[in-house]
């Protein structure tokens, strides 16, 4: 075996994702996961004569022991942590922020301050640290304000409130640690923006950044954008701005900006920078999170519509010398992913359970299945956290693949299956929308 040897560091979907997507990078024979899950398990039909395998032990050992040429670290966790001044202190190359860059994600707060010195547009806020605060904050707000934990909390330590007393009562359950523990104890209320959420993606390497094709995600657990924030149910890509200028705006007065500030204070930033905004009729695209890490199910869908070396993109940007002309979107190309997620998903997911389907599933054309949380057990799959699976579909067109994931999806079951019916439905119109689909049958 030839190529070079990449180390992905994660267990979830995006990490499968990255994996599968990294193995068919020509400069590339073999991916090791850690821990990874049951799809990482099973190996890769997408690159045969290559090898993708899971490893357990921690980044560092693993890292000393197999000599990758790259570590790749997905969850935003371990970077906020600081694994990447680990490994790079052990002379390791990796492609992610550091602990101080990636600040960006692990506290909202933080990033609200930085967008208001570098005048980048966000929604008005204001930062709450104790209850005493909270009376007068929610006062500066004439509609309800969105309450957001400032730490790390897996996507859904957001509440997008209806009512003021909404808003102070999930604010009060953050502060007093009672919903989120520490990550909760500071907390930002902001101005609630109306418009279509975008995820845009930019691989950068310290001074420059390259924009990856944009996508669209589904927060919100139930259909017409109802129930609770998750942390992703589908996404669909690549999504066309409605105005070319958008896209220069986006590069020039978001992400260049992030990269500038982030270089003045010393603290360049390198890795994934996850931009998260809000489009809106009469203003300016805001700034709603940063993330320094590939979104999920993001991944899912920009892995699928990109042309070219996957590995030699990251790589020169860990390296500091980022090249944008190693990949390309596909023109012809369009993917849409659906989650199905445990029952009792956010709140409490309940795992175990087996999983049906997905031999027959994974033989359909078109189709990628990503495994998120599941384990394996006695040759089959089972349940292992709350999104379970990312079934994706590839086709010419956006509804092509809406019918190849949704189609895939309706032959995969477990107990309390949930998934939206209504992924892409703002581009897609009511034919987004589907019927659920037929139970799946009961072998593996």
């Amino acid at each position: 075996m030839s190529g070079r040897r990449v180390l992905v560091i994660g267990k979830g979907g995006r990490e499968h994702a990255l994996a599968e997507r990294l193995l068919v990078s020509d400069s590339v024979g073999e991916v090791i996961v850690a821990p990874g899950n049951a799809g990482t398990a099973l190996g890769s039909a997408l690159a045969p004569g290559k090898v993708l395998r899971n490893a357990e032990g921690a980044p560092l050992e693993l890292a000393r022991a197999l000599r990758p040429d790259l570590v790749v670290v997905g969850p935003e966790a371990p970077l906020c942590d600081g694994l990447v001044d680990e490994l790079s202190a052990a002379g390791v190359l990796v492609y992610g922020p550091t602990r101080a860059a990636a600040r960006l994600e692990g506290s909202k707060a933080f990033l609200k301050d930085f967008a208001l010195r570098h005048a980048i547009n966000t929604a008005r806020f204001v930062t709450v640290r104790s209850e005493a605060e909270l009376a007068r904050a929610l006062g500066e707000f004439a509609e309800p304000p969105v309450v957001k934990a400032d730490g790390l909390c897996a996507g859904k330590g957001v509440v997008v409130a209806d009512t003021h007393e909404e808003a102070e009562q999930a604010a009060r359950e953050m502060l007093s640690g009672r919903a989120f523990g520490a990550a909760g104890r500071t907390l930002v209320l902001e101005e609630r923006l109306y418009g279509s959420e975008v995820s845009a993606h930019a691989i950068c390497d310290g001074t420059r950044a390259v924009l990856l094709p944009f996508v669209q995600d589904h927060k919100r657990l139930l259909d017409g954008d109802a129930g609770p924030n998750t942390g992703g149910m589908g996404t669909y890509g690549p999504v066309a701005m409605p105005d070319p200028r958008l896209m220069r705006y986006i590069q020039t007065e978001i992400v260049d900006k992030v990269l500038l500030g982030m270089a003045q204070a010393g603290t360049p930033f390198r890795g994934t920078l996850f931009a998260g905004l809000m489009l809106t009729p009469d203003r300016d695209p805001a700034l709603i999170e940063i993330n320094v890490r590939f979104g999920d199910p993001e991944t899912q869908v920009l892995t699928n519509i990109l042309d070219g070396d996957f590995c030699e993109l990251l790589l020169g940007a860990a390296q500091g010398r980022l090249d944008p002309g190693v990949v390309a979107l596909r023109q012809d190309r369009s993917a849409l992913c659906v989650i199905l997620a445990a029952p009792g998903y956010p709140a409490e997911p309940r795992l175990g359970e087996p999983i049906r389907g997905l031999a027959e599933a994974g033989a359909l054309p078109g189709v990628r299945i990503y495994h998120a949380g599941t384990v394996a057990s006695g040759g089959a799959a089972l349940t292992a956290g709350g999104r379970v699976l990312a079934v994706t579909g590839v086709g010419e067109s956006l509804m092509e693949a809406h019918e190849r994931a949704y189609g895939a999806a309706a032959r995969i079951d477990f107990d309390g299956k949930q998934q939206r019916s209504d992924i892409a439905h703002q581009a897609l119109g009511s034919a987004a929308t589907i019927a659920p689909g037929p139970r799946a049958p009961a072998t593996m």
